[in-house]
């Protein structure tokens, strides 16, 4: 069933939903005939279809986009608090705009105003006035892809709330989640010290405390699995709650005339898995986990007798019955892959419970070892280290801390104080190795993409060595490591260049790279306490590219645009040398200066503007930079207008002949001078934007004159990022959607709504 869900969620567009429907009496058909596995197949492909044709029909129609909208509902979650913006869930009430009509949305609420902001609570019912628009993310290598979380988490728009003045508050906060914030601020006001935001996150799920630097520390040691509620907590609770009921039935035994204890501890067990997963919210993590426990558990009332393997399959299949998208997430891969690799390497009891624990340590980190890499791109050395301290002091100790304080402050308040307080104080005491284990060189390690067949090798590897002992050759299992934590990094040969134009919205920046060399060519945009374009996009570009260093940064000129992720990006990877125009106020930056240059391996870099004692005049002293391969030449042209285009044409009109030429100032209106375009010669023409940008970037007039002029127009805000190589004399261009389609893909979506009208 798993295979099927698989299969069909891998192509790159959605069967037709008769076909899909079809499956479900199909797949009974099978069964009626005796094969099974062929009608699990088809009920998961089947199940799949429906799903995620259902999810992308929640989500909000073309027409609606940048529209406002006046909708009622509920404050679903907990609002995270930013210093100029409050980001929150909201559950649409059934007899709202019809298009949005019981839907979730993820909101936001931008005031400069911290105390009006806090008015907003979870469980709270607002009318308020949004304008909203279909998920829709960046696509890059390495990045994240928030359209895939959108259809698991079946989000249907996202937007921000207009006329602030306007929004009324309907009712007060009400229901679990109300309590849960409530609770969140007695931790805070318990507990003073900066670990207060750990035990809020331990006991509650209230992950909002913690900040960018805690979440890079946590990935160093490889502790993300623990700090919030997960899985692995859940289980915890219920196995505490069925150890209680088996207490009671030996204390009790006249109680098992009633109820069997077995049953009585699987049915306890359940009851405290829903219990801790409600206190979380019904995080996903948890949900998945309550259905594993209430398939054991149904498995124990039944009794039937089964083992390990059966329960987990048991497990399995109750999730892909509920939500088949499940498997679009990481946690579904690495709950079940890591209790899957113990059940297979340690199936007995271990009667030293030390050697027991230094075991099974020893299983995850070589059994999740490629799933770690194939889903997040790094491994953490220090991650073993880190666990085996973190997993029996957190989860023995400060975890059930942390929950006796819920559970005291819960029956009256005040009562619970003291628990937080040793919770943390106990937090407190294994936190500075975590630090120092961090800040070494066992933390993480940032691997390149790899291609499709690494992550088999590297299972069939990790199965390979952990077979039993005495098995010769297990050492040439190393081998099959290679593909996975040292792909090739299909360098350019000498003479040759590639580029990436990458999709950082409304901004510009380019990854230029030669055989030994790399080069980027702006950084693009930065809003304060928000999106980082550097952080978010850049960085991890040149991550999953490989690029160990940078040994040239180019700001083409200093607006935010353009020049917004430099710090993220050099806080991040040495740069050897900075450039940019005289006067623009980058720091540490030297001139770049028309008829300047240099050549990395067989490459030609020259700069054609600004000239010498050009004065700063922002985007007109933009560095134009030309790069000229064995097989073809590109030109970057930063944000000049007309005037200066003109000028270069009347300067070195032999220079400026280019294969591909990124569009000026992001196809705006004021740039492409028909001259200009005329002596580029370009066959393939590059507009950095932000899809439905505010500016109508790239301008109408603009595209029609590449377009007149023979070039093929190409958009990130459409295509998603653009590589751009040379081969044989002739230059090709790829969009990131289109070679990585995706059946979730923004853009196929609206293409295909656009092709139905």
């Amino acid at each position: 069933m798993l295979a099927g869900i698989v299969l069909v969620l891998w192509l790159p567009r959605l069967p037709p939903w008769p076909l899909a429907a079809l499956a479900l009496p199909t797949a009974g058909l099978l069964l009626w005939r005796g094969w099974r596995w062929p009608a699990a197949l088809v009920l998961g492909a089947g199940l799949a279809a429906l799903h995620a044709a259902h999810a992308l029909s929640l989500q909000l129609p073309a027409d609606l986009e940048r529209a406002d909208l006046t909708i009622a509902g509920r404050i679903v979650g907990l609002p995270e608090h930013d210093p100029r913006r409050t980001r929150f869930e909201f559950r649409v009430d059934d007899d709202a705009v019809e298009a949005v009509s019981g839907r979730l949305l993820r909101l936001s609420w931008y005031d400069d105003d911290p105390g009006a902001r806090e008015r907003l609570r979870a469980g709270q019912r607002w009318r308020l006035s949004v304008r909203l628009k279909a998920p829709r993310g960046l696509r890059n290598p390495g990045g994240f892809d928030s359209e895939k979380q959108a259809l698991a988490g079946r989000i249907a728009a996202r937007g921000y709330v207009r006329e602030l003045r306007r929004a009324e508050l309907l009712t007060d906060a009400a229901g679990l989640d109300a309590w849960r914030q409530a609770m969140s601020e007695r931790i805070a006001a318990a507990i003073r010290s900066p670990s207060s935001r750990f035990v809020r996150a331990l006991a509650l799920g209230d992950t909002r405390g913690l900040d960018d630097a805690d979440w890079a520390l946590l990935r160093a040691n490889g502790l993300t699995h623990l700090i919030a509620i997960s899985g692995f907590h859940v289980g915890l609770v219920a196995g505490f709650a069925a150890l209680l009921a088996r207490g009671l039935w030996w204390g009790w035994p006249g109680l098992a005339r009633r109820i069997p204890r077995p049953v009585a501890a699987a049915l306890a067990g359940l009851a405290g898995g829903i219990a801790y997963a409600a206190v979380a919210g019904f995080a996903l993590p948890t949900v998945r986990t309550v259905l594993m426990i209430g398939a054991v558990a149904a498995m124990r009332v039944s009794r039937r007798r089964f083992g390990p393997a059966a329960a987990l399959a048991a497990a399995a299949l109750a999730i892909l019955l509920v939500d088949p998208l499940s498997v679009l997430s990481a946690g579904f891969w690495l709950s079940f892959a890591g209790v899957a690799w113990l059940l297979w390497c340690l199936p007995g009891f271990e009667r030293r419970p030390l050697r027991g624990f230094l075991s099974a340590q020893a299983v995850a980190t070589i059994g999740l070892l490629p799933l770690g890499v194939a889903l997040f791109g790094q491994a953490s050395l220090a991650g073993p280290v880190a666990n085996l301290v973190a997993v029996p002091w957190w989860s023995l100790v400060v975890v059930p801390l942390s929950l006796l304080g819920t559970g005291l402050e819960g029956l009256h308040g005040g009562l619970g104080a003291w628990a937080w307080r040793l919770s943390a104080w106990c937090f407190d005491l294994s936190w500075p190795l975590f630090e120092w284990l961090g800040a070494s060189p066992l933390a993480v390690r940032w691997l390149p993409e790899s291609r499709w067949f690494a992550l088999p090798m590297a299972l069939l590897a990790a199965f390979w060595m952990l077979l039993p002992r005495g098995l010769p050759a297990r050492g040439l299992a190393l081998l099959l490591w290679l593909p996975l934590l040292l792909p090739a990094r299909d360098l350019p040969a000498e003479g040759e260049a590639e580029l990436w134009v990458l999709d950082v919205g409304q901004g510009l920046a380019v990854v230029v790279r030669t055989a030994r060399h790399t080069l980027l060519y702006d950084t693009g945009p930065a809003v304060r306490d928000g999106y980082d374009a550097g952080d978010r996009v850049v960085v991890p570009t040149l991550r999953a590219l490989g690029v160990p260093r940078l040994e040239r940064v180019v700001v083409s000129h200093a607006d935010n645009d353009h020049a917004g992720g430099l710090a993220a990006v050099t806080r991040d990877y040495p740069v050897a040398a900075l450039l940019a125009p005289a006067g623009s106020g980058v720091a540490d930056a030297e001139a770049c200066v028309a008829g300047s240059g240099w050549r990395w391996d067989g490459v030609e870099f020259e700069f054609l503007h600004p000239t010498p004692h050009f004065p700063y005049l922002r985007n007109e002293a933009s560095c134009v930079l030309r790069i000229a391969s064995r097989d073809g030449a590109v030109l970057l042209t930063g944000d000049i207008g007309e005037v200066i285009e003109r000028g270069l044409v009347r300067r070195l009109p032999d220079r400026l002949r280019a294969d591909v030429v990124l569009v000026a100032h992001h196809g705006s209106g004021a740039s492409s001078a028909p001259a200009f375009v005329a002596a580029t010669g370009a066959r393939h023409a590059i507009v950095s934007s932000g899809y439905g940008n505010r500016f109508g970037h790239p301008h109408a007039g603009t595209v029609d004159r590449w377009r007149q002029a023979g070039a093929e127009l190409h958009e990130t805000g459409r295509a998603g990022a653009l590589w751009v190589g040379f081969r044989d004399g002739e230059a090709f261009v790829q969009g990131r959607r289109a070679a990585r389609a995706r059946l979730w893909d923004a853009q196929a979506r609206l293409a295909g709504a656009d092709g139905a009208d």
